[in-house]
């Protein structure tokens, strides 16, 4: 009886201590071990099982992180410049096939023949200016890109042919915008997204920008200062807070902001020179029927994951970058939902 009572009790602890951890208990871990600083909303077929701000939007003076702080969420920029230009297709006033060069005349040479398509899926050949042109400089806008461009020798594959990542192509787009509604990237994207989705603690930090005393302020693992230090805009330069990105995903999943045929096309993957389909579609990697989109610059990181099937998606914002493994905490969050099925 001793014995079976002992082995019941064994199974019983280890039961508990293997006990597989919620959404916001794997949250909460990465908190307690000082691997993330932010915001997390994280909603399953509509319902939420996690929505909580832990940590500081400034370590110095110990202000805490709200649900609506808004953070940097540098390259989950893309989908909203990308949506930018599809309203444009929508209004007639640009074909995906257009040239980017008949907009904007400041394109080199050998970039002509780059399509919009091709800028919009990373397919462009476009050298990415971010690790060459941001070693030693900080606050580039968008005209030092274009002039870093022109330094270039050429495309470094012919359009079309592969994918590569270009934070230089997005900003082509973000000129489109700029050159095509006669007015900055920043009051387009505010006038026709965020205003209309009422993503009322997002902006678009630029020039003309004088941030609110509400923003996180960036740190490296450290908590050592590491702020965003760009004024480019198209291919990041959004701040905002998870419950706004929702509204974004909420709005595309319901046809919002695009027609049903660009709701479509914005996950369609273009075949490349392999024969292979490529990962990114307009404004998002795509496998199956899943999309997502990180975001990293200075000691700011983010993601957001979508299942198109079902109204699920897993959004976190940090602002002391170096500390949280972005994709490692997607994956465990990923298991937990799949899990608890």
């Amino acid at each position: 009886m001793f014995r079976t009572l002992l082995m019941y009790s064994f199974i019983t602890a280890m039961f508990f201590s293997c006990k597989e951890k919620s959404e916001k208990e794997i949250v909460l871990d990465y908190y307690k071990e000082g691997k993330f600083n932010g915001t997390v909303l994280i909603v399953k077929e509509g319902k939420i099982v996690c929505d909580t701000a832990l940590g500081y939007k400034r370590f110095e003076d110990k202000s805490t992180v709200t649900k609506n702080t808004p953070f940097c969420v540098a390259s989950i920029t893309k989908p909203f410049t990308a949506v930018g230009i599809m309203l444009l297709q929508q209004g007639n006033l640009l074909s995906y096939d257009d040239k980017a060069s008949q907009y904007i005349k400041d394109l080199p040479g050998y970039a002509q023949n780059v399509s919009i398509r091709q800028l919009l899926n990373h397919t462009s050949g476009l050298a990415d200016y971010e690790n060459i042109l941001r070693v030693d400089k900080d606050k580039i806008i968008n005209q030092e890109v274009l002039d870093f461009l022109k330094k270039q020798p050429g495309l470094r594959f012919p359009s079309g042919s592969q994918f590569e990542y270009s934070n230089s192509g997005y900003i082509v787009l973000g000129e489109i915008i700029a050159a095509i509604s006669g007015q900055s990237y920043g009051k387009f994207i505010q006038g026709k997204i965020l205003n209309p989705l009422k993503m009322n603690h997002s902006f678009i930090y630029d020039a003309e920008t004088i941030p609110n005393t509400e923003i996180a302020k960036a740190y490296d693992m450290n908590k050592k200062p590491d702020d965003y230090s760009l004024l480019t805009t198209g291919d990041g330069s959004l701040y905002s807070t998870p419950w706004d990105l929702y509204k974004f995903d909420t709005a595309l999943r319901k046809h919002q902001l695009l027609n049903h045929e660009n709701s479509k096309l914005m996950y369609e993957l273009p075949i490349l020179k392999d024969g292979k389909p490529s990962e990114y579609g307009f404004g998002w990697f795509v496998s199956g029927h899943h999309t997502m989109h990180t975001g990293g610059v200075n000691g700011f990181r983010g993601v957001i994951w979508r299942d198109l099937n079902s109204n699920t998606c897993i959004i976190a914002l940090t602002n002391q970058g170096d500390a949280f493994p972005v994709y490692k905490f997607l994956d465990a969050e990923k298991k937990a939902l799949q899990r608890d099925k």
